[in-house]
């Protein structure tokens, strides 16, 4: 569809025109100036004015007059070939005129981006197409009309001269075979490139990640992107009003560049899609995060990039345009600099990674989880279950404690027990805290601290430090109530009572109690083997769990 809208609008625009001469006056010939060598060299190759021999001589160091006219009708159809409008009235009239001060030389280049090569130059007080210009003519005559196409030009005019809207007969034909193969050959192309764009941009792991309609998008952009080429190669043969022909090879290049610019963007959506994947294995979540930024940000700079080609194609000084635009940012940047601030600061955020998406962090009074983290500002999801947005400018200045970080989870408590606990079971209530902890899976075993570590004013105090090996809090919590039960089942089973701190005396035994300790008192092996007895449950229990 995009094509057959290009060319029906490429052959309107066509027909449009008339057939322009680049200057109907006929000047004599002086070559005193810039203005009046180029004037002799295109006035006399137009149709109502054609005298080859007086276009030719502006062509410089050429004695054999058949070949210095055979020279000067090619460079003539470089220019029209390429759609190249030379505007008389900005041609220098100055016979001293100097382009370059700099320079030895005294020249004058016609189209310096498009055809830097082609100039005049001033030798012997006279102008003339320079030596190495001539001496590239054929060089630039087989460039603009490549596989022969060349020969088209002296084929095509036999087929009619009758105009019609500024057209000849023949011109005509051209175009509508030029319409007529374009079709065919994008939907040629179209087939043919689609399973070689599936081929390069698909995988065999994640062979449904690009969609079939993606690929399809693909191939027939590259499609026109090819019958636009091929189109440029075959309309100058068709030496179409200069005007037209000048118009409709700008617009072939917009065309391109908006072509070029639609097919990066597809393969930068086809490359991000692959990179989510990436980043969906990996143990951080700001990389997640930073996607949607980071597709966002390459799409703009393909967008503009796109949009200083079209400026620069349509001659607007892109240069100036920048500068005036940096100028304008520097004081948009100077009224906003909070938010300049905040973006730098998320740049450190993503550089550094203090933190990611999940963890919990605190700073300045705020507890609570990472949710999100963009341009501007990261929001923390507190405990209470409320939303806070802090500014990353100011984020990144403050001191962050990441839990989410901690490798190990610590667990600090104290057991009390009763002062009237037999130190030998103490011992024994000790050693098996100690296995409890070895035998958890999510315990650190390399170091833990389990001692009779105090004598309270109602108690023994027995320090309990250890830490969870666990990646949440949940585990947390999950891991430390297993240890607690196993504790109150160590207590139980070795009639070790709590105390509590109490403002009454009490003079009381529990029965259960009462009768463990007198038996363990009198045999310290039935201990033993409660205790065996006691922590081969809590292992076979851990195994089931």
């Amino acid at each position: 569809m995009t094509l057959r809208k290009l060319l029906l609008f490429t052959l309107t625009t066509l027909l449009s025109f008339s057939a322009f001469a680049q200057n109907n006056e006929g000047p004599e010939v002086t070559l005193q100036t810039p203005y009046n060598t180029i004037d002799v060299h295109l006035h006399y190759l137009q149709p109502d004015s054609y005298e080859p021999g007086k276009s030719a001589q502006a062509i410089y160091g050429i004695t054999d007059s058949v070949r210095a006219q055979n020279l000067a009708i090619k460079l003539k159809q470089v220019l029209d070939g390429k759609g190249l409008y030379v505007q008389m009235n900005k041609l220098p009239q100055n016979a001293d005129y100097v382009e370059d001060s700099s320079a030895q030389r005294q020249v004058y280049t016609l189209f310096p981006r498009e055809l830097p090569e082609v100039y005049v130059e001033k030798i012997d007080g006279r102008w003339y197409y320079s030596e190495e210009t001539v001496s590239n003519i054929p060089k630039l005559h087989e460039t603009v009309y490549p596989y022969g196409t060349d020969l088209l030009l002296n084929l095509l005019p036999k087929l009619g001269q009758n105009k019609f809207l500024g057209l000849a007969v023949w011109q005509y034909l051209g175009l509508a075979f030029i319409i007529v193969i374009s079709f065919l050959l994008h939907a040629i192309f179209s087939r043919v490139l689609s399973p070689i764009v599936k081929r390069f941009s698909s995988s065999k792991i994640y062979p449904s990640l690009i969609e079939p309609r993606l690929i399809k998008r693909i191939a027939q952009l590259l499609s026109v992107l090819l019958i636009i080429r091929i189109i440029k190669v075959l309309l100058p043969p068709l030496q179409l009003p200069i005007q037209a022909a000048n118009f409709t090879f700008l617009v072939i290049k917009i065309v391109t560049t908006i072509l070029i610019v639609l097919i990066l963007l597809r393969i930068l959506d086809i490359m991000l899609r692959y990179a989510r994947v990436y980043t969906q294995k990996t143990d951080s979540k700001l990389d997640e995060q930073l996607m949607p930024i980071l597709q966002r940000t390459l799409q703009s700079v393909v967008v503009v990039g796109g949009i200083i080609q079209i400026l620069r194609l349509i001659d607007v000084d892109v240069t100036a345009l920048i500068a005036g635009l940096s100028i304008g940012g520097l004081a948009l940047a100077l009224a906003a600099q909070d938010t300049v601030k905040n973006l730098f600061g998320s740049l450190t955020i993503f550089l550094d990674r203090p933190f990611q998406i999940g963890d919990w962090i605190n700073f300045s009074g705020v507890d609570g989880t990472v949710e999100e983290v963009g341009f501007r500002s990261t929001r923390v999801r507190t405990f209470e279950n409320s939303l806070v947005y802090v500014p990353n400018g100011r984020l990144a200045d403050m001191i962050v404690n990441n839990y989410g970080l901690r490798v190990y989870r610590r667990f600090n408590t104290k057991i009390n027990i009763t002062y009237d606990t037999p130190t030998h079971i103490i011992d024994k209530f000790v050693e098996g805290l100690k296995e409890i902890v070895k035998s958890h899976p999510q315990t650190r075993k390399d170091y833990f601290e389990i001692h009779l570590n105090g004598m309270s004013s109602s108690s023994l105090d027995i320090l309990f430090y250890i830490f969870f090996e666990v990646g949440s809090w949940s585990d947390e919590l999950s891991a430390k109530h297993d240890i607690l039960k196993a504790i109150l089942d160590l207590a139980k089973t070795l009639g070790v009572s709590f105390a509590f701190p109490s403002s009454s005396i009490y003079v009381e035994t529990f029965p259960e109690k009462g009768e463990k300790a007198t038996r363990f008192m009198s045999d310290e092996s039935e201990l033993d083997t409660e205790l065996q007895k006691f922590l081969q449950q809590y292992k076979a229990g851990l195994k089931k769990g």
